[in-house]
């Protein structure tokens, strides 16, 4: 229904009022060292702020053996214990709007050469109107926004005359477990906004690649260099394998593999090889070389075909001359996710871009993604309208990332806008 304009200008004052407090907040968030393994000071702080809310904070266990036959489970890198998910629920007295899920990961990528940051990535920073800090703009920032849209109502004295669920999850960056659960564990929504930062502009998700990671350990015949001919290098085995990948990376890229969502991107399905480890010693051929690979996903293909093809194609690897000798073993662990379109012209959408035009005065634009969201869960599996859109963050997963503290406040503000507009509003008790 649409809004009350006195109801608005509240709401937009209220969101105003609300901006010292956000930046706060943020920089509480970015201590935080919420890498993978360790995201409980984050959650811990996300449980504090729903309360805050006046909201009762609950925890969510990502439990494997439970999701493990879901279509959206991912194997798990590491053990669960001690980082649950954390979710809370606003109840209208009496329900007369449609309901809305606000979902956020609080986990970060590591900070890579910490020594070439400005400033310490877990120390935030404020220069030119950006917060610099590792998880600033991923996404640290579009989850204080919606908490402080949610906190600018009650300050208008309102409050959503329909459920609003508010979900804190781990692991978006790896496997997407943390969503899976959470959304498992509560009723569907009638739609969903993940305030996920844009490509450096204004944009709302339309498309996301899938995603998934394998892990190529190799294990050579170590000597003494002097006898390196009689040996196989491990490290030298590994990259060979790697080799084979980059013909398969501009097969998957052609014209005609492509997605309608994705004409007009550059090479928007990657390979990248993310990690290596291996050898003991600079005079000796190394015995073993661990090599993690992700591996992007177009529609139209799934990632059960990406897994066989990485399997065939290091089978083929394998084979090689320069292999013989070598042990070879293949796993997979972490994402195994499958890629997703969103509906640009859902209710939720719709009203996300209008709000947003109204705030800011620009336009969201369409962002079909290489990387992914956990927005594909709700789509993917639940049929929910997803509406995908975040402030402007720059470098993220690289060094000095930082977020446009004015474009988190729009988002805040429009965000505050959606909520209202969607759910409906009533007076707080």
């Amino acid at each position: 229904m649409p809004l009350d304009p006195g109801a608005r200008r509240a709401i937009l004052d209220a969101v105003a009022a609300l901006e010292q407090e956000s930046v706060e907040t943020l920089a509480r968030l970015v201590r935080c060292p919420s890498t993978l393994g360790h995201e409980q000071s984050a959650l811990e702080e996300m449980a504090r702020i729903y309360a805050e809310l006046g909201l009762t904070p609950k925890r969510v266990p990502t439990v494997p053996a439970e999701l493990a036959s879901h279509p959206g489970f991912s194997p798990p890198l590491v053990p669960y214990e001690g980082r649950d998910n954390v979710v809370a629920v606003h109840t209208p007295r009496e329900a007369r709007g449609r309901s809305l899920a606000l979902q956020g990961h609080v986990d970060v990528v590591p900070e890579g050469a910490a020594d070439i940051w400005v400033t310490p990535p877990f120390e935030p920073s404020i220069r030119d109107g950006r917060m610099y800090g590792r998880g600033a703009g991923d996404m640290k920032a579009g989850i204080v926004s919606y908490c402080m849209a949610f906190k600018a109502l009650a300050l208008a004295g309102l409050q959503p005359a329909a459920t609003v669920q508010m979900q804190s999850v781990i692991e978006e960056e790896c496997t997407g477990n943390g969503a899976l659960a959470a959304m498992l564990a509560l009723p569907r929504t009638d739609a969903v906004i993940i305030p996920e930062p844009g490509p450096g502009l204004p944009a709302m998700y339309s498309a996301e690649v899938g995603v998934v990671w394998a892990w190529v350990t190799v294990t050579g015949r170590p000597t003494h260099v002097r006898d390196m001919q009689a040996g196989v290098n491990a490290i030298e085995a590994a990259t060979a394998i790697a080799a084979r990948f980059k013909d398969y990376e501009r097969e998957m890229n052609k014209a005609e593999r492509v997605h309608a969502s994705f004409r007009g991107v550059n090479h928007p399905v990657n390979v990248n090889f993310g990690t290596i480890e291996g050898g003991e010693w600079n005079s000796s051929v190394p015995t073993r070389a661990r090599i993690g690979m992700r591996v992007g996903v177009m529609m139209g293909y799934t990632a059960a075909q990406t897994k066989a093809d990485i399997e065939r194609l290091v089978a083929e690897a394998a084979q090689d001359e320069r292999l013989r000798g070598a042990k070879v073993a293949l796993e997979f662990k972490g994402f195994m996710a499958d890629p997703c379109v969103f509906d640009m012209q859902s209710p939720i959408a719709l009203l996300a871009r209008r709000s947003y035009a109204e705030v800011a005065g620009a336009e969201l634009r369409d962002y079909p993604a290489t990387g992914l969201t956990d927005g594909r869960f709700f789509t993917l599996y639940q049929d929910t309208p997803v509406a995908c859109f975040g402030p402007d963050a720059q470098e993220i997963h690289g060094i000095d990332e930082s977020v446009g503290l004015a474009s988190m406040h729009d988002i805040t503000a429009s965000i505050a806008l959606c909520i209202a507009e969607w759910c409906g509003v009533e007076k707080r008790a």
